[in-house]
């Protein structure tokens, strides 16, 4: 075992093998491995690591000699992303895990330190108040460039006097001195960039709240032009998403190109025209992913209903083949290193039982060896397992859906949680281990979480089925999918709690109010409960949606403020308060701008003058979302105990109030 290891927390538990129901902290506590990075030769190994008592930490495995130092540490931040500059020299931001402050003056900051601990320099300030080479806005990239000299690109952002975002600026930066010079830039103010294979900026990207353009740097030329573009809300069908350049210079594109689904297609650089011939498709869903190479294309990595690799190199299939061998329980992604030939490979394993685990795989001797576990307190022995469903809403609409199983449990007459994600415009649950159903699992709940319409990753149709659509079809897919699992059994319909965060937090109300007879309790932390008030805020409390979105995205995906004003007024929970008689819990952040306090606390006031069962809490100093650990455990213990005594053990028979 790498002694990266003895760097690592291993709970006493898990290391002698008992199998205990895990504890709330073995869930929500922070990752204690949080990622992994080979050097370009495959040589050294990067990794971000955490430990009680400590903040995270950045160590870096020298994989000959199988020796670990810590090169960046803090007493008072958190390291955050990282990136290798070349073989001998890392970059790193910082962030604060015991604090949400989210200032606009304040940044991650930007760090450099060669990968024995030497020549440490702070590149850029945390915030306007700190000196450094460069300004506090100062951002990594999420590509690391060329890796073969000390210079990166990184990406500004650029505000007004008011606050209001301008564009991104490009800098070349060196990582030794903090000298930085101007990038080639368009004309144009422009949102971010794209690196071509070899590292040099290839694409610029301009979103707006219409529409997106891609422009083009000619590399004979070195000029910029306008490559191509789409509506944002006309049809889904024209939009084009860069995924990256290969090194003899295709751009590789996820278009539907007309289809109802995506594919990785390529894009003409001279046309800007995307190709009529299909790269990889994947039935049944949208294709979405990104490309792996080093000095040619060897795969993607894409999902489904699960995250997985598929392998165009022929060496790269034959060393997917014994890594699957060796680990035969888990889904084992492989990412090589930048440069061709080199003699590692960074495996990531998991299972819907299993959390991740990290391996290093010697391509020479097939030896795999384990460096680190995101969760190492959890034993997959005491985890639910977790299928896929399919089932059909009353409009004959095909959805899906994952349902997690309480470990050992016979599959009938469960207790059963429909947990509903957020967004709703975006890609839910995938198949796999994740903390907040199997947290649930693990008490012994059923958890059912629909892919109902809306949602993205199942096509345009599915996405544009769910338009205007809030609290009404897409709740009646939520609605169809629990009596589905009544009727096959799995759910007793005397005990069902709906929740979720966000959209999931308005759905689950939504849920109570058109379905009361489905859903005996909810759980609602930083739902929507008045739809209007996210297009007018209120004098002391504004949502940070753009006035653009506001005008032309909303009125679409969700409704005219005044053309459908009935409609929303119909489908707000704030106006259905006093028809919800069942058990809620609601939470909220005291800082979040999303979805405002004044959504909960309005809410709140309202349910409670016809409802004794409301639980409420709130968390101060959080946004739209629990980052800080202390308040992750607080939240899920009082779900624990909110769910045992309303559908758990502790429950009694539904007690129906006076209305």
């Amino acid at each position: 075992m790498l002694c990266i290891a003895i760097l690592l927390a291993i709970d006493p538990a898990a290391a002698q093998g008992q199998i205990t129901r895990p504890s709330v902290e073995q869930f929500f506590e922070n990752n204690a491995f949080g990622g992994a990075l080979l050097s370009p030769n495959g040589m050294f190994l990067a990794v971000r690591l955490s430990k009680p008592g400590r903040r995270d930490f950045l160590a870096v495995v020298e994989l000959e000699s199988k020796t670990a130092k810590v090169v960046a540490e803090y007493k008072d931040a958190d390291v955050g992303d990282f990136q290798w500059v070349n073989n001998g020299r890392l970059v790193y931001n910082l962030r604060d895990l015991t604090d949400n402050f989210t200032a606009l003056d304040y940044g991650p900051g930007l760090y450099a330190v060669d990968r024995d601990g030497d020549r440490k320099i702070k590149l850029a300030a945390r915030s306007v108040r700190e000196s450094a080479p460069q300004p506090w806005n100062t951002m990594l990239m999420r590509q690391p460039g060329s890796q073969d000299s000390d210079w990166i690109y990184v990406e500004r952002p650029i505000y007004d006097k008011k606050y209001k975002y301008i564009g991104t600026r490009l800098r070349r930066l060196n990582t030794v001195t903090g000298a930085s010079q101007i990038g080639p830039e368009p004309d144009v103010e422009v949102s971010s960039f794209m690196l071509d294979a070899k590292g040099e900026p290839r694409l610029a990207l301009l979103n707006t709240d219409l529409d997106n353009s891609i422009y083009y740097r000619d590399p004979d030329k070195n000029t910029w032009r306008k490559l191509a573009g789409h509506d944002n809300y006309k049809d889904i069908r024209t939009q084009v998403r860069p995924l990256g350049f290969g090194s003899d210079g295709t751009l590789y594109v996820i278009a539907y190109a007309g289809e109802d689904k995506t594919t990785l297609r390529t894009l003409d650089l001279v046309t800007g025209e995307v190709s009529k011939e299909v790269l990889v498709a994947t039935a049944g869903y949208d294709f979405s992913g990104e490309l792996i190479q080093t000095d040619k294309l060897l795969g993607v990595r894409f999902t489904t209903d699960a995250l997985t690799n598929l392998w165009f190199d022929s060496g790269m299939k034959a060393l997917q083949e014994a890594i699957d061998k060796a680990l035969p329980r888990t889904v084992n992604l492989m990412a090589p290193p930048s440069r061709p030939g080199a003699p590692r490979m960074l495996v990531e394993a998991y299972s819907d039982v299993q959390p991740p685990r990290y391996f290093i795989y010697d391509t020479r001797s097939g030896e795999l060896d384990p460096v680190g576990e995101a969760y190492p307190g959890i034993d997959p022995a005491a985890m639910g397992k977790q299928q896929a469903v399919q089932f059909k809403a009353r409009d004959g609409l095909d959805l899906s859906g994952l349902l997690t199983m309480p470990p050992g449990a016979a599959r009938k007459n469960l207790p059963m949680i429909v947990l509903v994600h957020g967004g709703p415009w975006v890609r839910g649950s995938t198949w796999g281990w994740d903390p907040d159903s199997q947290f649930l699992a693990s008490r012994g709940y059923a958890v059912l979480e629909i892919a109902f319409r809306g949602g993205m990753g199942f096509g345009a149709k599915h996405f544009e089925a769910g338009l205007k659509q809030w609290g009404l079809a897409m709740q009646d897919d939520l609605a169809d999918g629990t009596r589905w699992a009544i009727g096959q059994g799995i759910a007793d319909p005397r005990r069902i709690c709906i929740a979720g965060a966000s959209y999931g937090g308005y759905a689950a109300l939504m849920g109570l109010v058109n379905d009361p007879d489905l859903y005996r309790c909810a759980v609602n932390w930083l739902g929507v409960t008045d739809i209007k008030l996210m297009y007018t805020g209120t004098w002391f409390s504004k949502p940070d949606f753009s006035e653009g979105y506001l005008r032309h995205g909303m009125p679409i995906l969700i409704g005219d403020p005044d053309k459908d004003a009935a409609q929303l007024t119909a489908t707000s929970p704030i106006q259905q308060a006093a028809r919800i008689h069942q058990p809620v819990l609601l939470a909220y952040g005291g800082e979040d701008e999303r979805v405002p306090i004044h959504h909960g606390k309005k809410f709140h006031a309202a349910v409670k003058q016809t409802n004794r069962q409301v639980e409420w809490v709130e968390y101060s100093e959080e946004g739209h979302g629990w980052r800080l650990p202390g308040n992750r455990i607080d939240f899920w213990r009082r779900v624990e105990r909110f769910l045992d005594k309303h559908i758990g053990p502790r429950a009694s028979a539904p007690a129906v109030e006076a209305r």
